[in-house]
């Protein structure tokens, strides 16, 4: 039987780790980009426009987090 407790740690290790940078993002934070340095930047769809997703990017794509929105 295959033990899964690694893969699960680090997927949870890896989630927590997103959603801290998320809540420091839109706490009016300035993260850098783990791999290019620059500073990440937010955007969120308009209120009329509820089928697009969010995103969280660095000006040279290096990160590129999609935000699912409720």
């Amino acid at each position: 039987m295959a033990d899964f407790s690694l893969i699960n740690k680090n997927s949870s290790h890896s989630f927590n780790a997103q959603k801290r940078l998320i809540k420091e993002l839109f706490a009016g934070k300035t993260i850098p980009c783990d791999k290019c340095g620059k500073p990440l930047s937010a955007s969120l769809p308009a209120a009329n426009e509820p089928h697009l997703l969010g995103h969280i990017r660095c000006p040279k794509g290096c990160t590129d987090i999609e935000l699912e929105l409720e």
